[in-house]
């Protein structure tokens, strides 16, 4: 698989928290090759089974992004914005974005001091001049999502939304690396995590799995002056997760997939978040408890149109989740 290819195959639908039918289109065609039965839920997750006789696994990766969305137009046609997720104020100004219906804009300030920023300041220019203008473009409760290309530079790859586009990927990786399936394995892509892991909770509670690996980026310990947070850096490998604010991984799960790595020879580092959560936080309290783990994506600059990951990390993550499904689990 091109990875760089697939992201950007990805990444050209719309997708912000809420909004994912075209990505969820073309993870499923990706995924068809792979897939004994491919289904969608209310909340409009993906499931993607593959049937095997062993423990239930469900690998969770959310397929949503942050994003805006209109809250009000005035008269000479500027867009106000609230927010979809964690946007952060300074990483939007002066950003590219683009509608569903493919109307672009760009993202300016009305803030007089630019150190007291926030996001009422924000607002879209679309070219137009008027509220009647722009109201023929867009209406209120349009969403709009950064604009920007991914592209490689070295061994690294820099996007918009590789939170969490980037494992969908993995799983992706991961699906296409099976040569059989020895566990009853439910790759889901789910929606609206960002605004609190909303769609993995009601699929945990319907595949109701033995055991669920979520996969998502995790922040890093290598951008300059880093205060720590963080545990992961970039090119050391696939990062299993320890903890989060949403979850403490479960000791059995950690011990499986640090042994898988060392006997497949697959790079992995510990990740420990002082912040932050996954779709891992939803699935150990579903029902009457999951053995939850993760497998995480060290990513700089998250929230930013320019995250950053390495490839071979990605490759790791793939590496070690299609590892996972393929073991004998107690």
């Amino acid at each position: 698989m091109d990875i760089l290819k697939t992201l950007q195959t990805i990444n050209a639908c719309h997708g912000p928290s809420g909004d994912e039918g075209q990505v969820a289109n073309a993870i499923a065609e990706l995924a068809r090759p792979y897939a004994d039965e491919i289904t969608r839920d209310v909340m409009g997750n993906l499931i993607v089974h593959k049937k095997g006789p062993g423990k239930r696994i469900m690998f969770a990766a959310h397929m949503d992004s942050i994003g805006f969305v209109i809250t009000h137009i005035d008269d000479k046609g500027f867009l106000r914005v609230g927010r979809l997720g964690g946007l952060g104020v300074y990483s939007c100004l002066h950003i590219p974005v683009r509608f569903k219906n493919g109307v672009k804009g760009v993202v300016s300030s009305s803030a007089e001091d630019s150190k007291k920023m926030t996001l009422n300041d924000l607002y879209i220019d679309i070219g137009a001049t008027s509220r009647e203008e722009a109201e023929k473009s867009v209406q209120l409760g349009d969403t709009a999502v950064f604009d920007l290309p991914a592209f490689q530079m070295g061994n690294r790859i820099s996007s918009p939304y590789l939170d969490n586009r980037i494992s969908c990927v993995v799983l992706l990786l991961a699906l296409e690396q099976l040569t059989e399936a020895r566990n009853d394995l439910y790759f889901v892509f789910t929606t609206q995590e960002e605004l609190g892991m909303r769609g993995a909770k009601p699929a945990a509670f319907g595949i109701d799995p033995q055991y669920g690996i979520a996969v998502d980026v995790t922040g890093t310990d290598d951008e300059l002056d880093s205060k720590h947070g963080a545990s992961s850096v970039l090119g050391k490998g696939a990062a299993v997760k320890i903890m989060d604010s949403s979850v403490i991984c479960h000791p059995q799960v950690i011990q499986t997939l640090e042994e898988l790595a060392k006997s497949n020879g697959i790079k992995t580092q510990r990740d420990i978040l002082r912040y932050g959560g996954t779709d891992a936080g939803a699935m150990h309290v579903s029902r009457s408890g999951v053995y939850a783990g993760g497998v995480s994506v060290p990513c700089r600059y998250i929230h930013s149109p320019v995250e950053t990951a390495d490839l071979q990390d990605v490759e790791e993550c793939g590496r070690l989740i299609a590892a996972f499904a393929q073991t004998d689990l107690a």
